[in-house]
């Protein structure tokens, strides 16, 4: 059964960097498009940013676009998400999920696992 680990989140000021990771395990995500979600207290769960099996395209959320990349390490069963220029808007749970393989924004897996925690705030 797939498992995804995320880790990376913290405290971080206004227009600092924190670069997240997500894990998997439990079977390869070499073939699957991968992203990155995002929820805040009292919102509802956002897409952030998609990436196709091989990485060569990429998908943003306009509140991110510019800021954060999406990149991903195969041969490791990892993703990452680096995020540059945070804003206080940015503060949120973050998890990765699998993604439809067309839009990349779409999530696949039904278990969303524990996440990891970004707060930016001066």
């Amino acid at each position: 059964q797939l498992q995804l680990v995320v880790s990376g989140g913290g405290l971080a000021q206004p227009g600092g960097s924190l670069r997240l990771s997500c894990a998997a395990s439990g079977r390869t995500i070499s073939r699957h498009a991968m992203g990155w979600f995002r929820q805040a207290p009292g919102k509802e769960r956002e897409f952030v940013a998609g990436i196709t099996w091989a990485g060569g395209r990429t998908h943003y959320a306009d509140s991110v676009k510019g800021r954060f990349t999406i990149s991903r390490d195969n041969a490791n069963n990892m993703v990452y998400l680096q995020m540059k220029n945070l804003k206080p808007e940015d503060t949120a749970v973050y998890h990765c999920n699998g993604v439809d393989q067309i839009i990349l924004n779409q999530p696949t897996y039904d278990d969303w696992g524990q996440g990891t925690q970004v707060t930016v705030s001066s």
